[in-house]
């Protein structure tokens, strides 16, 4: 049951009969507008429609200010916490040369360790087209080259005349078998230094 962003309150209410919840969420039944306002001025809180879908609609009595408060200020803490990723582009060629692959490479990392995906692609002309099998192989080598710092998201495709293939950033965290080889290389060494000791 969650609770729309702009909320109906005290007066703009015009529905007849209203299911009521208390300011501590404990439901006062089913009632009609008025005698709900008045509770709710009674109390010194307002009134607001929370389920305006449901038969009856569903009010609740709350102190709306404190409620657009905390809303808004969680708003700006999910912006806060949210990373945008970005796609950059590297474009390579099929007769691309040793020396160009490896500034490619270094750029794509770049954008890797910064957390964004990198889109490798390569544009065929004229009758390359033909031998597109070169294409792959430069792709596989670059995604040879970066896999240090990436996982290949979307493998080479022929897409038209481009060949396109897109590059992750390795996750941070470890997998199972890696966590566990620590661990037991960290109680191997516990065990040999205690060894020492005596």
């Amino acid at each position: 049951m969650g609770i729309a962003t702009e909320l109906i309150i005290n007066e703009e209410i015009r529905d007849k009969e209203v299911r009521l919840i208390d300011e501590n969420g404990e439901q006062l039944g089913v009632m009609s507008a008025q005698q709900a306002l008045a509770l709710a001025e009674e109390r010194g809180y307002d009134l607001a429609k929370i389920q305006p879908a449901a038969k009856p609609p569903v009010c609740k009595l709350l102190d709306y200010d404190k409620y657009r408060y905390e809303q808004s200020k969680r708003e700006r803490e999910n912006r806060k916490n949210q990373r945008v990723v970005d796609i950059k582009e590297v474009q390579l060629s099929a007769t691309i040369e040793e020396n160009d692959v490896n500034t490619k490479a270094k750029m794509a990392t770049r954008f890797l360790e910064g957390g964004d995906k990198v889109k490798v692609s390569i544009r065929f002309r004229g009758r390359q087209i033909t031998h597109s099998e070169i294409g792959m192989k430069v792709m596989l080598d670059f995604a040879e080259r970066c896999k240090d710092v990436s996982m290949v998201e979307r493998r080479p495709l022929l897409d038209g005349r481009n060949m396109i293939m897109i590059l992750a950033p390795k996750a941070v965290k470890a997998s199972f078998a890696e966590r566990k080889a620590k661990k037991e290389a960290e109680a191997r060494e516990n065990a040999a230094s205690k060894e020492t000791q005596e």
